[in-house]
């Protein structure tokens, strides 16, 4: 039976979804980094005569107001409040991010780290760890052999700037990986050079040192001998900000105390963090994109940081090109409605370019007010465990923008801090809903899981069932299968490979 071929057609309505050239472009701007940003406002300025850079542009400010919550408007020269906040680079990590790492662990998956792998480049000046050390090394009189063992410490810290092993380890390290019999003494004697290195804090073998070499550095006073004392002899109540009981047992008066607690809340936990890049990893110095003040009232304050980026504007003479064109367009020859056509879809794409660059410092605005607000306590303390459980559908539902729009903007973008540098996804982690329905941060309850492993005798590790009473214990009941999934996700082997 022979077979043919029919065409037919039919007509027939479909529901479809496109995206426009113009919600392309925002959507890709807002996904920029600042670096990137100006990069593209160059390129698109080369590429379109129409644009111009618009002069006597002043930065907005942001206010969260502590008691209200609501946001209001003003002004700052951003080069002021920049220079203020560089003056104030000494506090990037306080008083309540002690006795805990701020970082999560990243999790191991085949010899490379979720956390490397979604790792965003950030440009600027690249400051080595490693390199900044072995510059004041240069510095100091040290025989090759003190060098060699100098060598091995600094490469030895780590990110936070910290020494983690024991001296004997070192000493043992020295002579099986690199044939040299070094003594503990003489390896002691070279820390303790190594701890005269800045910044202040750097070669410390434990939080406690760390903080007691940084007050060691400030001049002779009584604050210094009450602030070492704090650290010395109330370190307990020090990490568990146990200011009345230290105020008590040092009998201070009300004054006298907020002034030792002000300047103790000035030391840094992680000295290490702020010299950039730690040796090993390519990590360039960050260019955050907005800058948030937290004031002593609780007021919390951002500013969207466009860096070099300008303000544009179109033409005035391309726009009044425009104008011509269309009020004598029946008079003009071919040639010159061609040249008018050509103007007007540069002048069309300038007016699209300007207004994307406004909406993605809308979304970028939106998203962080936001944020400050579901997050406002840390912004005030910088205490980790203040971080509620916050995923991109509570920002979303709260500045009325898609979820994926606040997936772009997190996932490229830094905030400064008076605590330190965060990567917008810092602020974010899931819930855990115990029986009882409290929700808990999965991040604390990592946090506190990590601890208790730093902790455990390594001889006789925890299991996962001791793991989950010792969190009971700590106000975190959660389920045995729990504490092996966040001990997986920590990249933490099971007890008896921890031996």
């Amino acid at each position: 039976m022979a077979q043919g071929q029919i065409q037919e057609q039919r007509q027939e309505q479909k529901l479809g979804q496109s995206i426009s050239h113009q919600q392309l472009l925002q959507a890709t701007l807002v996904e920029l980094p600042l670096a990137q940003l100006l990069d593209r406002v160059n390129t698109e300025m080369n590429d379109n005569p129409a644009l111009e850079v618009k002069a006597d542009y002043e930065e907005p400010e942001y206010t969260d107001d502590a008691d209200t919550g609501d946001f209001g408007e003003g002004t700052d020269d951003f080069e002021a409040r920049n220079e203020r906040e560089e003056r104030q680079s000494a506090l990037d990590d306080a008083l309540s991010n002690l006795g805990r790492d701020d970082e999560e662990l990243p999790v191991y998956q085949g010899g490379s780290s979720v956390a490397e792998e979604r790792e965003e480049i950030v440009y600027g000046e690249t400051v080595s760890f490693y390199d900044h050390l072995k510059e004041q090394m240069g510095e100091m009189e040290l025989t090759g052999r003190q060098q060699d063992v100098m060598e091995y410490l600094i490469g030895s810290l780590d990110d936070d700037g910290l020494l983690r092993k024991g001296l004997d380890v070192i000493s043992e390290e020295l002579a099986i990986y690199h044939n040299l019999d070094i003594a503990e003494h003489e390896v002691e004697e070279v820390l303790a050079c190594l701890q005269t290195f800045d910044p202040a804090g750097i070669g410390a073998r434990s939080l406690q040192e760390c903080l007691l070499l940084q007050i060691d550095r400030r001049d002779p006073s009584r604050l210094k001998d009450l602030m070492r004392r704090v650290v010395s002899d109330y370190f307990d109540e020090f990490t568990k900000k146990h200011w009345d009981k230290i105020q008590t047992a040092l009998a201070l008066n009300d004054m006298q105390a907020e002034t030792l607690f002000r300047e103790l809340r000035k030391l840094n936990p992680r000295p290490g963090a702020s010299l950039g890049e730690t040796m090993g990893r390519n990590l360039q110095q960050i260019t955050p994109d907005f800058i948030v003040d937290t004031l002593d009232d609780g007021t919390v304050t951002f500013t969207l940081n466009n860096g070099e980026v300008p303000e544009l504007k179109v033409s005035q003479s391309f726009a009044d090109s425009i104008k011509e064109y269309q009020g004598n367009k029946e008079n003009m020859s071919r040639q010159t409605k061609e040249a008018l056509l050509y103007i007007k879809k540069k002048v069309d794409a300038a007016q699209n370019f300007i207004e994307a660059i406004k909406v993605r410092r809308h979304t970028l605005t939106v998203t962080m007010r936001a944020i400050v607000q579901l997050q406002h306590q840390f912004f005030v303390d910088g205490d980790e465990a203040s971080l509620r459980p916050m995923i991109l559908r509570d920002v979303a539902e709260k500045t009325g923008l898609d979820p994926s729009t606040i997936s772009r903007v997190s996932n490229s973008k830094y905030a400064q801090t008076r605590w330190g540098t965060f990567p917008l996804r810092h602020f974010f982690s899931d819930g855990y809903v115990t029986e009882s329905g409290e929700e808990l941060s999965t991040r604390r309850i990592k946090a506190v899981l990590r601890d208790l492993i730093d902790a455990e005798d390594k001889k006789h590790p925890l299991s996962d069932d001791a793991l989950k009473e010792e969190l009971a214990r700590r106000g975190f009941p959660i389920a045995r299968r729990t504490v092996a999934k966040y001990r997986e996700q920590l990249g933490i082997p099971i007890a008896r490979l921890r031996k």
